[in-house]
């Protein structure tokens, strides 16, 4: 039966691409071990959604192991070669503040990781389309040397700006410029994959996300800015912006548009290809824009709090151009605004919580 390797399958992406394939008619062959839980505590673990997909999906086997563990994964990869036609790779450590602490853990994860990945896919299934979930962080601090605006609710791109009308493209260079150790250990990933497409001839892809959310995402102070967001808006929890007066601006991305993204590409795949994949002018919002939204939709005011101090290396804003990826499957389309986005989000956390 043709199988998808789905890494981080309890994630937010993950867990998405797992109900997208296998409603698709895909067995689903999850790698998940619950790190989140180990990077930011106990209101961070996935285990839930592991037990919802384990619940709701007939043709999904799990498996909790270690994507560094080569012995692991290639036992995993030698058991199902002959059936698997997509490995989705969204396993990581996803936070600059986390990386920082932990260097080591941060670059074996990512880039290590991805490495023993590709090496598996290549040996057991060197047909198969690898598709790996990057981040715009990438590009390091460069956006914010883009000509920006100051508005009454936001940061904004100087209206002539090439960038201005859709967002930054994949020009961008991701050279001699600040990434965190975050951004440092996902480049290396990102190029490897890149390369694993061009110099081997495999199917792969990166795709340079920008705030990638939804219901399914866990999430905490260190990561997941909208869930997080409103989960402080549901709960009361105090939350804290850092830096840029809060005019900070993020595009945001449903992890359904997101996996739909992949779906596309597997159907149509090309080699060592990357693309920038957020929300673009679609879909995003200021960090004031947001804490407003929230308050809208769960009815309550939040305890906002204010540092000076912005987060290193974080971005002042950034939109993200898709047109080079609709250029190439311009079938695809978003389906989730920003509202709906945080409305989702609302229900899900009300519906955990009772």
């Amino acid at each position: 039966m043709k199988t998808a390797l789905i890494t981080g399958s309890a994630g937010l992406i993950g867990a998405e691409a797992c109900r997208f394939f296998h409603d698709k008619g895909y067995k689903i062959v999850g790698i998940d071990n619950d790190m989140r839980k180990v990077f930011f505590g106990e209101e961070a673990s996935t285990d839930w959604q592991r037990r919802e997909l384990e619940a709701t999906l007939s043709r999904y086997q799990h498996h909790a192991i270690d994507i560094r563990d080569i012995t692991s994964v290639e036992k995993i990869f030698a058991e199902y070669s002959s059936d698997i036609e997509v490995i989705i790779h969204t396993a990581a450590q996803p936070s600059h503040d986390w990386a920082a602490r932990d260097p080591h853990t941060d670059f074996t994860v990512n880039a290590n990781g991805t490495l023993v990945l590709l090496e598996a896919t290549r040996k057991f299934c060197p047909k198969a389309v690898f598709i790996f979930t990057s981040t715009n962080k990438v590009y390091g601090d460069r956006p914010n040397f883009l000509p920006l605006v100051e508005l009454e609710t936001r940061w904004e791109l100087h209206p002539e700006h090439p960038f201005y009308e859709h967002g930054i493209d994949e020009s961008m260079s991701i050279d001699n410029s600040k990434h965190s150790l975050f951004g440092a250990s996902k480049v290396a990933a990102d190029i490897l994959v890149q390369e694993y497409g061009k110099y081997f001839g495999m199917y792969t892809a990166a795709f340079r996300g920008g705030c990638l959310t939804g219901p399914g995402h866990s999430g905490t102070q260190l990561h997941g800015f909208l869930a997080y967001l409103m989960k402080c808006a549901v709960t009361g929890t105090p939350y804290t912006i850092f830096g840029y007066k809060g005019k900070q601006v993020r595009d945001n991305i449903h992890s359904y548009d997101l996996v739909n993204m992949f779906w596309h590409f597997v159907q149509k795949p090309r080699q060592g290809e990357v693309y920038n994949a957020g929300g673009s002018r679609f879909s995003n919002c200021s960090m004031l824009e947001a804490v407003s939204l929230c308050e809208k939709i769960s009815g309550k005011k939040m305890d906002i709090r204010y540092d000076d101090n912005a987060r290193i290396g974080d971005h002042i804003w950034y939109i993200s151009d898709v047109r080079k990826f609709r250029s190439h499957y311009p079938e695809w389309d978003y389906k989730y605004g920003l509202e709906e986005i945080l409305v989702q989000i609302h229900s899900a956390l009300c519906k955990r919580a009772a």
